[in-house]
C-alpha cells in the first residue's frame, strides 16, 4: 500500500486531486503550503490524539505536554504501573483516563498491534482501534492519517474540516459527517491530502490551526 510520508507525496496527491476536481484550485491557491505532521506511529502518538478530542490545540498540547513529564517514558506499561493521580495533575479528563488505560491495556495484553496498522487495511484498522473503548472514528482515522500514513481517510466527523468544505464549496449549513463523508468520496484515493488541504484552508479563513497534530 502506498502510504503518505514525504511532502513529495503530499504534492504529487494534490496535483491529482486539483487535475480531477477544478473546484480545489482556488482552495488550493487560499491554502498555500500544506503540511506533511506525520509522527511515528505507537502508544504515545495516539496517546497525544486522545488527548485532543474535543478540546482546543493548544489546550490540547499544554496537557499532554504535562502528561509527558508526568509519565516518562509514555508506554502501556509505565502508564498502568503510574500512580492515578498522574491525569489529574496533567489536566486529563475522567473520559481520557478511561480510554488511554483501556488502550494500554489492550497494547499489553496484544489484542492491539499499534506498529502494525500500516500494514493494515484502513476499514481493519479503524475497526481494531474503535473496539477500544472511548476510541471513536474520528481517533481512528487521524492516528491512520498522521502515525500510520494511510492515503485514503477523511475524518468527516472533524467541525473543523465540516466547516472548511462547507465554506469553500458553498454548502449552508455545513455539512454533517455524513454529508462531508459522501462529499469525501469524489476525492478517493487521495482523501488524506484532501483532508490535510482543508485543514490549511480552514486555518487561513478561521485564522487558526485546526490540525489535530503540532
Amino acid at each position: 500500500m502506498r502510504r503518505i510520508e514525504t511532502l513529495e507525496h503530499v504534492g504529487e496527491d494534490l496535483d491529482a486531486l486539483v487535475a480531477a476536481d477544478p473546484r480545489l484550485v482556488p482552495v488550493h491557491a487560499a491554502a498555500g503550503e500544506i503540511p506533511l505532521r506525520l509522527v511515528p506511529p505507537g502508544f504515545a502518538s495516539l496517546a497525544g490524539i486522545i488527548t485532543s478530542q474535543q478540546v482546543s490545540r493548544a489546550s490540547a498540547d499544554a496537557i499532554f505536554a504535562r502528561f509527558l513529564a508526568l509519565v516518562d517514558p509514555l508506554t502501556p506499561e509505565t502508564l498502568l504501573a503510574a500512580p492515578e493521580t498522574v491525569f489529574r495533575e496533567a489536566g486529563q479528563s475522567r473520559a481520557k483516563q478511561r480510554t488511554l488505560l483501556a488502550l494500554a491495556q489492550a497494547c499489553v495484553e496484544g489484542r492491539i498491534r499499534l506498529d502494525a496498522m500500516r500494514e493494515h487495511p484502513a476499514e481493519q484498522a479503524i475497526a481494531d482501534l474503535t473496539a477500544v473503548p472511548g476510541i471513536g472514528p474520528w481517533t481512528a482515522e487521524v492516528y491512520l492519517m498522521f502515525c500510520a500514513g494511510h492515503p485514503d481517510i477523511f475524518p468527516a466527523h472533524d467541525v473543523a474540516l465540516q466547516t472548511a468544505v462547507g465554506d469553500a464549496l458553498a454548502i449552508a449549513p455545513r455539512p454533517s459527517a455524513k454529508a462531508l463523508a459522501k462529499v469525501a468520496e469524489a476525492w478517493s484515493p487521495h482523501r488524506s491530502v484532501a483532508a490535510r488541504l482543508f485543514w490549511a484552508y480552514y486555518a487561513v479563513i478561521r485564522r487558526r490551526d485546526a490540525l489535530p497534530l503540532g
